[in-house]
Order: structure tokens, then C-alpha cells, then sequence
């Protein structure tokens, strides 16, 4: 059975209707990315950057998968399908794909802020007083700017392993998630799904663009595959 290796970014779950909560000046929800995404914005102002995350967590409680995390696992009655995601929210695990690893950390867990390896499940609000079981504060389960990404080994090994790579949703312009392709095999087939792909089929040899929308970028994903 052939190993297809996916790599997906925010584009997958837009049209589920997930938020950025990113403007077009690059803000979030009115704030410098710093403020809200890195260690040193949580240590200047812990209220705002939970608040920031609570929002962004009960978003994501009221959103389904869309058809292209679905048709995602419908590959897996015919591929021995990997998935890496950026996105921190949990669309492809709730369609049922088996094998999902998130890169910049799950929305709908927390962890110790001195050890990181105390990770809880958490779908409610977490407030300041949220302590773990070593009276440290409880933080979102999210990589931010300047921090190490500590699933990036496991995710150079599983694109390694890869007959067939997909990338869906993704700019290709986050580090290190985009320096994944570096790393698959030579001339292997990759297929990049967006509606408005920042990469040319001249970049990568046997490299195929899709130029849509992942629902239906899915769909004749699966019309090549097949034929």
C-alpha cells in the first residue's frame, strides 16, 4: 500500500469556517502577533493572550469538518495516509483520520508553563489560577513565535516515507512547516491544492498544482489518483 504523506495549513479548514482572527493589516483581532502568540507576550500580559485563546477555542467548538478533511479519510481505504497539519484545531481528527500530527500544538489542550511534556485536554475557558498538578499555570498547548516546534523531527521522518505528498492550504511561507517538501523523496509525485498556489510546477520536479479550493481540490485529488 502507498504512503501519502499530507501537509495541511489554514486553507483546509476555512471553508469549515474557522477564523483567522487575522486582519489584512496582519493584526490579531487587534493585536501585534507578539502580543498574543510568544512567550514574552504571556509573560507581559497572561489575561489578554488566554482571552485571545478562550475566543478562538469556543470558535472552534461550534465548527465541523468540511469535505476535504472527509475526503481525506476516504483515502485511507486505498493509501497508507500520514497527515501533518499547522492548523491547531482538531477538523481532521474529528472526520476521523487516524494518523494526524500537529506541528504548532492542539487548541483543545493546555499545558504546564514549566513542563511542557503536562499536557490536558481542555474545551472550556482557562483563566489565570488554572494550575497544573506542580502549581505551575496552566497555558494554551500552542507553539508560539520562538519556540522550539517539537513535532518537526517526527514530521522530516513520516515526509521521508512518502510515495505520494500532498500539500493542502498552505503558503509555504511558515517556517520550519515549509521546509517539510526538502525533505521527501526525489521524484516522488507532490500535489499542491490552493486556489492561489505561491509555488510554480517549474520549483519541484514532478510536482502537480490543483488551483482550487480543498473541497473540491480533494475531488480530483482522488479522480488522478484513481485513474
Amino acid at each position: 500500500m502507498k504512503k501519502i504523506v499530507i501537509l495541511t495549513g489554514a486553507g483546509i479548514s476555512a471553508e469549515s469556517g474557522i477564523e483567522t482572527f487575522r486582519d489584512a493589516d496582519g493584526l490579531w483581532e487587534g493585536h501585534d502577533v507578539m502580543e498574543v502568540a510568544s512567550p514574552k507576550g504571556f509573560a507581559a500580559n497572561p489575561e489578554l493572550v488566554l482571552d485571545f485563546y478562550n475566543k478562538r477555542r469556543k470558535q472552534l467548538l461550534t465548527v465541523k469538518p468540511n469535505k476535504a478533511h472527509l475526503n481525506l479519510v476516504e483515502l485511507e481505504n486505498n493509501f497508507d495516509v500520514e497527515i501533518i497539519t499547522q492548523n491547531v484545531d482538531n477538523l481532521h481528527e474529528k472526520a476521523g483520520s487516524k494518523k494526524v500530527t500537529h506541528l504548532h500544538g492542539e487548541l483543545l489542550k493546555v499545558r504546564s508553563s514549566i513542563d511542557e511534556t503536562f499536557v490536558l485536554n481542555w474545551h472550556k475557558d482557562l483563566f489565570l489560577g488554572d494550575l497544573c498538578i506542580n502549581n505551575s499555570q496552566l497555558r494554551p498547548h500552542i507553539v508560539w513565535f520562538g519556540e522550539m516546534v517539537p513535532m518537526l523531527d517526527k514530521a522530516i521522518e513520516i515526509t521521508k516515507k512518502a510515495d505520494i505528498l500532498v500539500i493542502i492550504g498552505t503558503s509555504m511561507q511558515v517556517y520550519p512547516a515549509a521546509s517539510l517538501i526538502n525533505y521527501a523523496q526525489q521524484n516522488i509525485p507532490i500535489y499542491f491544492i490552493d486556489p492561489k498556489p505561491s509555488v510554480s510546477e517549474s520549483n519541484f520536479n514532478n510536482l502537480t498544482i490543483i488551483k482550487n479550493v480543498a473541497s473540491k481540490g480533494t475531488d480530483e485529488l482522488f479522480e488522478i489518483l484513481n485513474s
